[in-house]
C-alpha cells in the first residue's frame, strides 16, 4: 500500500514565541526539517502543511500545502491532498523521531487501522481542587500519554475528520477522532525522546538532545 507522511505544520507558535515552531533550529536544523528527514525513508510522499506565506525552499521532494485555523482542519486538508492508503500524520515538533516507532506503526495499521505512538505514565497524577491545591489522586495503572506519529489507513481517518467536522466536534488528536467513533486505536511504545518542543524551557533540552542524537545512527 502507498504511505504518506503529512506534518501539520502551519501553527503560528505562540507559546513558543519565537515565529512558526516549524522553522525554530535546533543544533543547526528546524524542527520540521529533522522531521521530514526522519519519516522520508518510510514513504512514498510527504506533503507538509506550512502557514500562508510561507516555503519550504531547502526540501527537496516534499509537497507543501495551506494550512487550516486549527490543527484539525490542518490535517483533513492533508488528507484531501493526497491519495496514498496509509497516512502517518506526525507534528514538526516533535523532531526525534527514529525508524524503529515508524516501522512499528506502520506495521500495526493493517492490524486495527489505526495505531499511535505512546508511552506509559511514570508520574504521579493527581486532580487539583478549584484553588489549585493537591485533589484527588488519579490512579496511573494503565495510562499512557499519546505521541506521535499516528498512522491510519486514510480512508477510515478521513470519515473521522469528516464526521467531526458534521458534528462540530473538536479533538485534541486524529486517533481521538477514531476513538470517538468506536474505532480500535493500538498503542505502540513510542520514545520519551519523542517529547514536544512547545514552550521556551523545551529549547535547551532539545539542543542538548539534538547534539546527542545527530551523532547516532537512526537507521
Amino acid at each position: 500500500m502507498r504511505t504518506a507522511a503529512l506534518i501539520p505544520a502551519a501553527g503560528a507558535g505562540t507559546r513558543l514565541g519565537q515565529g512558526p515552531k516549524a522553522y525554530v533550529s535546533v543544533n543547526g536544523r528546524s524542527l520540521l526539517a529533522r522531521s521530514i528527514d526522519a519519516l522520508r525513508p518510510h514513504v512514498d510522499e510527504v506533503i507538509v502543511a506550512l502557514p500562508a506565506g510561507h516555503t519550504l525552499p531547502e526540501e527537496a521532494g516534499v509537497r507543501v500545502i495551506g494550512g487550516g485555523a486549527t490543527r484539525q482542519d490542518t490535517v483533513h486538508a492533508l488528507l484531501r491532498a493526497t491519495t496514498a492508503e496509509v497516512v502517518l500524520i506526525h507534528d514538526a515538533a516533535r523532531p526525534f523521531l527514529g525508524a524503529q516507532t515508524i516501522r512499528a506503526l506502520l506495521a500495526a495499521v493493517p492490524e486495527t487501522g489505526a495505531a499511535t505512538a505512546a508511552l506509559p505514565v511514570a508520574d504521579t497524577l493527581v486532580r487539583a481542587t478549584p484553588g489549585g491545591e493537591w485533589g484527588i489522586p488519579v490512579l496511573r495503572e494503565g495510562l499512557w500519554a499519546v505521541q506521535t506519529p499516528q498512522a491510519f489507513l486514510r480512508t477510515l481517518l478521513l470519515a473521522a475528520h469528516e464526521l467531526a467536522v458534521a458534528d462540530g466536534h473538536a479533538a485534541t488528536d486524529d486517533a481521538g477522532l477514531i476513538a470517538r467513533q468506536g474505532g480500535a486505536v493500538r498503542l505502540v511504545p513510542g520514545d520519551a525522546r519523542l517529547f514536544k518542543v512547545t514552550t521556551p524551557a523545551d529549547l535547551p533540552l532539545a539542543q542538548a538532545v539534538a547534539r546527542v542524537w545527530d551523532a547516532e545512527d537512526h537507521a
